[in-house]
C-alpha cells in the first residue's frame, strides 16, 4: 500500500449509533451508590427551597387522616433546619436497619444459597434442558432460562453458556442459543413458577413509597398500606409461559435464521473442541429424587397446618393443637381473612425453608453437604456477595426516608396526577406510557432493585391518585424492567454475554448482541404489555394474592 493512502471507515448502522449513544449516556452516571448519595443531599437542598418558596399541594387523603394538615394542604419539611438537621442523625441508623427490602432479601437468600451451593438448582436446570427431546431443546431453554432467575445469578452462570454449547453440539448456531437462553434468563427476569428473592426486595421497596399516600394511624390501629411479596405471584406465574412460547418463536422464526449456518472459521478452537455439556449423573439423579420428596412433605405440612378449624377436628385432630405457635401464626383456628394475611405475611420465611431444607436433603445425598460447617458456608457465600447490596441499600434507605418526611414525594405525586389528568391519561392508558419509560430507564441503569428505589416514591403515589393500586404498579413496572434487559449494556452481566460470543465469533462486537437481542426486547415488550392489559383490565383478574386492581381511599385510614 503506497503511503498516504487511507482505508475508509465502514460507515455504522443505526444499531452500532443507537448503541454509541446509550454507552455514552450510561457513562455519565456514577456508581448507584454515589447516585442514590447525590440524591439524598438533592433532597435535602430541595426541602431548604422547598420551605422558602411555600411549595404545598392539595393532601390526596380523607378528613380526618393521621397527619393531614388543618388546611389541607401538603407543605415541604425542611431538613436544613435545625429540627430537620436533628432528626437526620438521629433516624440515620433506623432508616437503614428499617429499610423493608434489606431483611427480607438477606433472610430469602439465605435459603436460596444452601439450595444453589448444594447444587441443586444446578442440576434441576441441567436436567429440564438435556434430558428434553431435540425438537423441543428450544422452548425447553427459554422456560429454564425464566426459571431459573429465583436463584438470582445461577442462570446468567449456568444456563446461558450451556445453551450456546447444546445448540452447537446439535449443529445449530451456538450465538443462536445463547441468545435464546439470554432471552429467556434476563428477558423474562420477573416471571416465574416460583417467588424468588426479586419478590419481596421489589414489595420492600414499593411498600413505603404506598405509605406515603397511606400511612399509619395509630388512632385506628391501621399500620399503613402493606404490598406483600407475593402480591404478583399469579401474574408473573402466568408469564412464565407467554415468555417461554413468545421467545420460542422468535428464536426459530426470526433470530436463528437470521443468524444463518454456522462457520467455525472465526471461532475459537480451542473452546469449540469442548463443548460443555455436563450431564446430570445418577447420584444427581437420587438428590432430585430426594429432594422432590422433601418438598412434597413440606407442601403437605404447609397445607395441614393451614386448615380451618372444621378440617382439624375432621381429621380427628385434638382441639387443643389449634393453640400450638405454628397453627396459631399460620392462621388456624381465626378467621379466613386473618389466615390469608399471615400466610403473606410469613412467605418470605416459606421461601427461605422452601430453598434450605431440599437443598440440604439434596446436598447430603449427593456429597457436597457433609455437616453443619458446610451449609453455614453455603450460607455464607450468599451473604459475602451481598456486600455491595448492603452499601447500596444504607444510602437508598436514606434518600427513600428524606423524601418521604420532606412531603416532596407526596407534592410531586399530587402535581404528576393533575399533569395525568389534564393530559386525559388518567385511564389504563397510563400504564403504556409507564411501561415505556420503565423500559428506557434500564437503558441507562441496570439495577432493578436501584431504579425501582428512586422511580417508586414518584410512580407508586402518582398513580394510587389516579386510582390504581401499588401491586399493580408494581406489576407493571417489572414488564418494563425485564424487558430491555437483554439490549442494555448497564445490564451486570451484558460483559459475560460479549465474551461468550466472541469465543464462537471472533468479529462478533457489542451491535452483534444488540441486533441479535432487539428482537426478543421488541416483541416481549409489545406481547407482555397486551397480555397485562387483558389480564388485569379486560379479564379482571388479580395479578396475585391479597392484590387489589383499583386502590380506594379509606376515611381515617383503615
Amino acid at each position: 500500500m503506497s503511503q498516504g493512502t487511507s482505508i475508509p471507515k465502514p460507515r455504522k448502522g443505526w444499531v452500532d449509533r443507537f448503541l454509541g449513544f446509550v454507552e455514552w449516556a450510561g457513562n455519565l452516571l456514577p456508581h448507584p451508590v454515589t447516585l442514590f448519595a447525590m440524591f439524598a443531599v438533592a433532597t435535602v437542598i430541595l426541602s431548604g427551597l422547598g420551605v422558602y418558596f411555600e411549595w404545598s399541594a392539595i393532601d390526596p387523603r380523607p378528613e380526618n387522616a393521621a397527619g393531614r394538615s388543618p388546611d389541607g394542604l401538603v407543605h415541604v419539611n425542611s431538613l436544613l433546619d435545625s429540627a430537620g438537621l436533628r432528626w437526620i442523625t438521629t433516624h440515620l441508623v433506623s432508616n437503614f436497619v428499617g429499610f423493608a427490602p434489606l431483611g427480607t432479601v438477606l433472610v430469602a437468600l439465605l435459603g436460596v444459597g444452601v439450595a444453589e451451593h448444594s447444587g441443586l438448582i444446578s442440576a434441576v436446570i441441567r436436567l429440564v434442558i438435556l434430558r428434553a427431546p431435540k425438537h423441543l431443546v428450544t422452548m425447553a431453554l427459554l422456560f429454564a432460562g425464566v426459571v431459573s432467575n429465583t436463584a438470582s445469578e445461577v442462570g446468567y452462570v449456568v444456563i446461558i453458556p450451556l445453551g450456546a454449547a447444546i445448540y452447537y453440539s446439535l449443529g445449530r448456531h451456538p450465538i443462536a442459543g445463547l441468545a435464546c437462553a439470554f432471552a429467556g434468563v434476563s428477558g423474562g427476569y420477573s416471571a416465574n413458577l416460583l417467588l424468588g428473592t426479586v419478590d419481596p426486595l421489589l414489595s420492600g421497596i414499593t411498600t413505603p413509597a404506598a405509605q406515603i399516600i397511606s400511612p399509619a394511624n395509630p388512632a385506628t390501629g391501621y399500620l399503613g398500606y402493606e404490598v406483600n411479596p407475593a402480591c404478583n405471584f399469579y401474574f408473573m406465574f402466568a408469564s412464565t409461559f407467554l415468555v417461554t412460547i413468545v421467545g420460542t418463536w422468535v428464536s426459530l422464526k426470526i433470530v436463528e435464521p437470521k443468524l444463518g449456518t454456522y462457520s467455525t472459521e472465526h471461532g475459537d478452537p480451542e473452546w469449540l473442541s469442548a463443548p460443555n455439556l455436563q450431564n446430570v449423573t445418577p447420584r444427581e439423579i437420587r438428590g432430585l429424587i430426594a429432594a422432590a420428596w422433601t418438598v412434597v412433605i413440606l407442601s403437605l405440612g404447609l397445607i395441614y397446618l393451614s386448615l380451618p378449624p372444621e378440617a382439624i377436628k375432621g381429621l380427628g385432630i385434638p382441639e387443643s393443637w389449634n393453640g400450638l405457635p405454628w397453627f396459631g401464626a399460620l392462621g388456624v383456628g381465626v378467621t379466613e381473612k386473618a389466615k390469608s394475611a399471615a400466610f403473606l405475611e410469613g412467605i418470605v420465611a416459606i421461601i427461605f425453608i422452601a430453598f434450605l431444607i431440599p437443598g440440604i436433603v439434596y446436598g447430603w445425598v449427593v456429597g457436597t453437604i457433609r455437616s453443619d460447617n458446610d451449609v453455614i458456608k453455603s450460607m455464607s457465600k450468599s451473604m459475602t456477595s451481598m456486600g455491595s447490596y448492603i452499601v447500596l441499600v444504607f444510602f437508598a434507605a436514606q434518600f427513600v426516608k428524606f423524601f418521604e418526611w420532606t412531603n416532596l414525594g407526596t407534592i410531586l405525586a399530587v402535581q404528576g396526577a393533575q399533569a395525568i389528568k389534564a393530559m386525559n391519561l388518567d385511564n389504563a392508558g397510563v400504564f403504556v406510557l409507564f411501561i415505556l419509560v420503565c423500559a428506557l430507564v434500564n437503558l441507562i441503569m441496570g439495577s432493578a432493585s436501584a431504579k425501582w428505589t428512586f422511580m417508586a416514591p414518584v410512580f407508586v403515589p402518582m398513580l394510587m391518585i389516579v386510582g390504581y393500586s401499588p401491586e399493580v404498579i408494581q406489576c407493571a413496572y417489572r414488564i418494563g424492567d425485564s424487558c430491555t434487559n437483554v439490549i442494555s449494556p448497564m445490564m451486570t452481566y451484558f460483559g459475560m454475554i460479549f465474551v461468550l460470543i466472541s469465543r464462537y465469533d471472533k468479529r462478533a462486537g457489542m451491535g452483534t448482541i444488540i441486533s441479535t437481542m432487539l428482537p426478543y426486547s421488541v416483541t416481549f415488550i409489545i406481547f407482555w404489555t397486551v397480555f397485562f392489559y387483558i389480564w388485569v383490565f379486560l379479564l379482571g383478574i388479580p395479578v396475585g394474592p391479597g392484590a387489589p386492581t383499583f386502590y380506594e381511599q379509606v376515611p381515617g385510614g383503615q
